[in-house]
């Protein structure tokens, strides 16, 4: 059973780390290794890099066409536009949202939240509400009736940058569900790549579990990470939502200015 689509929303003007996404970790770029990794998943029978009319990510839509991959180019700022209509592009109808500054997302924590959404009678699936895993193996599934309806109601600057938001703050219309970790919260764990800390910490883990043509998963880190716990002070201090934080500083502009 292979019914889901993951769109990445990919571009190279990162303002915390520009380029970023095609930034290079033994031989491959962050995108490289985020595509092998959701290439392993059970659930997910095609992908689609999102990305934008600028002419900066050219060099994203050479990387999809050089890996036979679907793309669709829309606005940078209005992320909800451009997965919605990605979407409608390529008929998807249960989405997977990744974002690509997640080079160890694992696909079996994805295949987790894939199943729990197909399974389920959902809007809308996730393992971030609340985070119980490291901050770099969020997923999030939703239908495209889902994306639709936030597509036509949400306003906020915050609501169009990160895609999920408005479902997410309204629960009284949409039916969400949530995976957490057994065992352990790890949500303090930082996997994700935003910073150069951040870079050189994935650079040093894949430095020392990758293979050529193998992926690792969730365990095989932590494992590492009880070997060599010092390689977790590498990028100690940043918060895990600093991008939605910004976003609503432009909510709070936009809502004193008198334009909603």
């Amino acid at each position: 059973m292979r019914n889901a689509t993951a769109v990445i929303q990919a571009r190279l003007g990162s303002t915390r780390l520009p380029g970023k996404t095609l930034m290079m970790i033994e031989g491959e770029s962050l995108l490289g290794h985020l595509v092998h990794r959701i290439k392993a998943s059970k659930y997910v029978n095609d992908i689609i890099i999102a990305t934008t009319t600028k002419q900066a990510d050219d060099e994203i839509v050479r990387f999809a066409e050089g890996n036979n991959l679907k793309f669709y180019r829309g606005s940078e700022q209005d992320v909800l536009d451009r997965f919605y209509k990605a979407a409608i592009e390529y008929k998807a109808e249960t989405i997977v949202r990744v974002t690509p500054d997640c080079p160890m997302l694992d696909p079996e924590v994805m295949d987790l939240v894939i199943l729990k959404f197909l399974e389920g009678d959902f809007d809308y699936a996730a393992n971030i509400l609340p985070p119980s895993y490291p901050d770099g193996l969020d997923t999030e599934v939703f239908s495209f009736k889902a994306l639709e309806k936030a597509w036509k109601e949400a306003g906020l600057p915050s609501e169009r940058e990160h895609v999920t938001q408005y479902i997410i703050d309204h629960p009284e219309l949409f039916r969400l569900s949530n995976i957490i970790k057994a065992g352990e919260d790890l949500s303090w764990m930082r996997w994700t790549v935003d910073h150069q800390e951040d870079l050189d910490f994935a650079r040093e883990i894949f430095r020392r579990l990758h293979k050529p043509g193998r992926i690792f998963y969730m365990n095989d880190i932590l494992r590492l990470l009880e070997e060599e716990p010092g390689l977790l002070e590498m990028n100690k201090g940043f918060s895990r939502n600093e991008g939605y934080e910004i976003s609503l500083l432009k909510d709070k502009k936009m809502l004193d200015s008198g334009d909603k």
